[in-house]
């Protein structure tokens, strides 16, 4: 029998968003339905509400989330009610070529519950990412469900589920930052410091911070970076290569997605480095490069999807690393706030305020 719940919407483009009722249907076959305990407001939310990818409004904001599974569909296995997962927004459909070749992290056919949650009226809504989190409940395919610890706080585990993965990973999986490596991450938001973590867990030698906001610049600092570099005041590729002895580094992680910021991580990585895009640009976004320059500094320019991440690898692992005191994912909780506090939180988040906002249920 549908449930009304509530739950948080962009009514349309740059509109404040609200608190509205949400009908959400029973899971139908590979669905499962989810009670959120947390979830993170994410960067991309905001670009939800601003029309920046897509106009298919009303959204159901929220994809950064953690819960318990209250009930499948038919034909469900991998999760059943009672299970504590982690929602992620690239569940991979086994047989795609990129799933038949054994590299499931670039499946081609990611998929989402077919059935649309609705507004009390019949308006169907577009769930952020294929969740829909800042909700009491969503509906979600059920291969979007990552069961771990259930011991982890909510709060932390969420975090997984977007923004903290795509930065770890875009080191990790995508960067494939080794030992000794140097590392420079432009842009020190959520994913940017996610990217430092990764870095750092890796065994870098030398992680370079850039950004505009120096306490952007310290936060970068405490989650493990070596140096930092003012780019409002200091030519960000001038100051990379000068500390790695002129060459610059051996992976540069773009976290902003713009093409300026782009073109300082191309010119500031060594010869036959990396660089790695994880920051999303808007649709009208446009790069101008000398296509010798591309040629002759060798290495390779990289996307990362979600960091290049296997949910059902890399979730579980993430939290292990977080519970064995390894890694410390609670230093990316600003603070916690409720549903009606979002739009405030998508304030705060425009001035710099906070690292990750968290709304919990």
């Amino acid at each position: 029998m549908p449930q009304h719940v509530q739950g948080v919407i962009a009514p349309g483009r740059n509109e404040p968003v609200r608190v509205e009722t949400i009908v959400i249907p029973d899971p139908g076959p590979g669905e499962a339905v989810v009670k959120i305990q947390a979830c993170g407001v994410c960067h991309t939310d905001l670009h939800y509400k601003q029309g920046a990818i897509n106009d298919e409004f009303p959204f159901l904001l929220g994809h950064e989330a953690a819960g318990i599974v209250e009930s499948v569909g038919e034909g469900v296995t991998d999760v059943t009610p009672g299970d504590f997962v982690v929602l992620n927004w690239r569940a991979v459909c086994g047989t795609c070529r990129a799933c038949e070749r054994g590299r499931p992290w670039y499946c081609f056919a990611t998929h989402n519950a077919k059935q649309k949650m609705t507004l009390l009226d019949g308006t169907e809504l577009s769930p952020a990412l294929g969740i829909g989190a800042f909700a009491e409940k969503t509906l979600v395919a059920a291969g979007q469900c990552t069961k771990v610890d259930p011991t982890v706080a909510p709060e932390v585990a969420g975090l997984l589920g977007c923004g903290v993965m795509a930065g770890i990973g875009a080191a990790i999986n995508t960067g494939n930052v080794g030992r000794g490596d140097t590392v420079a991450v432009i842009g020190c938001g959520g994913v940017g410091d996610a990217a430092i973590v990764g870095s750092r867990l890796a065994g870098a030698a030398k992680i370079i911070a850039v950004d505009i906001d120096d306490r952007k610049l310290d936060k970068a600092r405490e989650m493990g970076a070596t140096h930092t570099v003012n780019s409002r005041s200091s030519d960000a590729v001038e100051a990379i290569r000068e500390l790695t002895g002129g060459f610059g580094a051996d992976v540069v992680i773009e976290a902003v997605g713009r093409p300026e910021t782009y073109e300082q991580a191309f010119y500031a990585r060594d010869l036959a480095g990396t660089v790695v895009l994880v920051g999303v640009p808007s649709p009208e976004m446009k790069l101008e490069l000398p296509l010798l320059d591309v040629f002759g500094r060798g290495g390779a320019l990289k996307s990362s999807w979600y960091g290049d991440c296997l949910p059902s690898r890399d979730f579980p692992m993430l939290i292990d690393l977080h519970q064995q005191g390894r890694i410390d994912l609670a230093a990316f909780v600003t603070e916690t706030i409720g549903l009606g506090d979002v739009e405030k939180a998508f304030a705060r988040m425009h001035e710099g305020d906070v690292l990750r906002s968290v709304v919990v249920l």
